[in-house]
């Protein structure tokens, strides 16, 4: 059994992560989020108090991180600000959680001598064309386009500093983009289901033509686990489900699954730089740690996806409205 610390984990992605390691470990969680709109308390409820503490807190408040610090053996570290059209109305705090809270999260573990591991982005490496048939590795240089995955590419490159310079035990994964349950809606996939749950139809920025490459949450826990468990300190592993699929198709697809006409939706203004497309090649973690995802099928993902939200509108509903009205106000 480990006492593991997660940041960020109450937020989507983290907080997916704390459910697959109490459902699939021993292990003991601590949980630090500051709770800003994207983390949520009600993700992680139920989960045994035995094995689950919450602490709400800074990541970069370096006392609070040093407190919290003491007695665990591993820090997974997802807390970030994550939403690329936020960072393009307010890039400062991509800038003070992304950078100065891994910094100080980086400090604490050279100090406390504790195994840590970052989770990042594809987003780092920029965008591919989309008629190119290569796919993002482990050596694809970084390039990144907006506020967001520049701060996502600082982090990363403080991580591989503080291994080399200070001997921090670390790895690093960048993973593609998730869904699944416990996802804020103003991001694209809930954004577009809970729309379509409340009779409103589904926005589509631009021609719908830039690619994403879909991984079921799950599947990101289960890779970060096994690098957690197998990965080589100083060593970064790219996590994709090969889930290729444009933008356009996904709102078509979660109509159809929705008993919606696949054309009822509008399209509205692109978004500034918006990548064009993303894919991992992620060789290196099948083949060196053995990991494969369970959701191979990204319909049956989706379709499971899409009843976690048609169950859970308690969860989601506080806070749609409030989304909806600064896309409004965007004309999004």
């Amino acid at each position: 059994m480990r006492r593991l610390l997660v940041t960020g984990g109450a937020g989507f992605i983290g907080s997916n992560f704390v459910h697959h390691v109490i459902e699939n470990t021993d292990d003991q969680v601590t949980v630090l989020d500051k709770l800003t709109y994207a983390g949520n308390r009600a993700s992680i409820a139920g989960l045994p108090d035995d094995r689950v503490t919450f602490v709400k807190g800074d990541i970069a408040d370096a006392d609070l991180v040093d407190d919290v610090f003491g007695g665990v053996d591993a820090v997974v570290h997802y807390a970030a600000e994550s939403h690329n059209d936020n960072s393009l109305n307010d890039p400062r705090p991509f800038l003070d959680t992304n950078i100065i809270g891994t910094y100080t999260l980086l400090e604490a573990a050279r100090r406390h001598g504790t195994r840590f591991h970052h989770i990042s982005t594809d987003e780092v490496y920029g965008d591919l064309e989309l008629d190119d048939p290569e796919r993002f590795t482990e050596s694809t240089p970084y390039n990144p386009s907006s506020p967001y995955s520049s701060t996502k590419a600082g982090s990363d490159l403080l991580v591989r500093a503080w291994v080399r310079s200070f001997g921090v035990q670390a790895t690093i994964s960048n993973c593609s983009n998730n869904y699944g349950p416990y996802q804020h809606v103003e991001k694209f996939i809930p954004r577009q289901i809970t729309n379509v749950l409340r009779g409103i139809r589904p926005k589509l920025y631009g021609a719908g033509e830039n690619v994403r490459d879909w991984i079921h949450a799950d599947d990101h826990s289960s890779a970060v686990l096994s690098i957690l468990d197998h990965g080589v300190v100083g060593q970064t592993y790219l996590i994709g489900a090969d889930g290729e699929m444009n933008n356009k198709n996904v709102v078509e697809l979660i109509l159809s699954l929705m008993g919606r006409r696949a054309d009822d939706y509008d399209h509205v203004t692109d978004r500034t730089g918006h990548d064009l497309r993303y894919a991992i090649d992620s060789t290196k973690l099948r083949t060196e740690l053995g990991w494969q995802p369970a959701y191979s099928d990204f319909t049956a993902g989706l379709a499971a996806t899409i009843e976690w939200y048609r169950a859970h509108e308690g969860w989601w509903s506080p806070a749609k409205d409030a989304t909806e009205a600064f896309y409004s106000s965007l004309g999004q």
